[in-house]
């Protein structure tokens, strides 16, 4: 069975000393509209994260349990331009302080639509988190809205402009409708996983 196939929601958390005890964790993260809940339910193989029809809708971390205190971690959307920036400084703050402190984060799963990849604001979220040496898996979602020379192109372009930001930074396609990197995304995650402590 899929390492996400057993996922069910466990809890959410607005700051940090409320997150659960965990020996491991992976977080996704991207810009609101970027599929990441989508993605999240994609490798469950069912609804499991909510997915907004208003972009910028979540506010909080949210837990999904894997078993063995091991989670797959929602993080709130980022960049949304229409999110007032009285709003989003209390995300922005929850955001950082998670992805830098938080001992069990094992790695970043970034989620970027492949027509609008590495944003300014997408590229300040690599710099943010590149100094905790954990590993980042980008996923370019929504591929299936692209031809696949097209896509193919992309791919190749932002694996280049993100080894130049630095090495080891894994880039894949994926598509939650029609079920594309699915093996891949979920073969990246248990490795990451199965190198913590059970």
């Amino acid at each position: 069975m899929s390492l996400f196939r057993a996922a069910i929601f466990f809890r959410s958390v607005a700051s940090i000393d409320q997150a659960p005890a965990s020996v491991g964790e992976i977080a996704f993260a991207g810009r609101s509209n970027s599929g990441k809940s989508s993605a999240i339910n994609a490798l469950a193989g069912r609804r499991l994260a909510l997915v907004s029809r208003t972009p910028g809708r979540t506010r909080l971390i949210n837990y999904y349990a894997l078993g063995a205190e091991r989670f797959v971690v929602d993080l709130p959307g980022y960049g949304y331009a229409r999110v007032p920036s009285a709003t989003r400084a209390p995300w922005e703050e929850l955001l950082g302080g998670y992805l830098q402190l938080r001992a069990s984060l094992v790695g970043l799963a970034l989620m970027m639509d492949v027509r609008h990849p590495l944003t300014e604001i997408d590229q300040r979220m690599l710099r943010w988190f590149l100094p905790t040496g954990k590993p980042i898996h980008v996923l370019l979602t929504k591929a299936d809205k692209l031809s696949r020379e097209a896509a193919g192109k992309i791919l190749r372009r932002v694996e280049g402009e993100v080894a130049g930001l630095a090495p080891g930074i894994s880039v894949q396609l994926f598509s939650s409708a029609k079920k594309t990197g699915l093996e891949e995304a979920t073969a990246v995650f248990r490795a990451w996983l199965d190198a913590k402590p059970k």
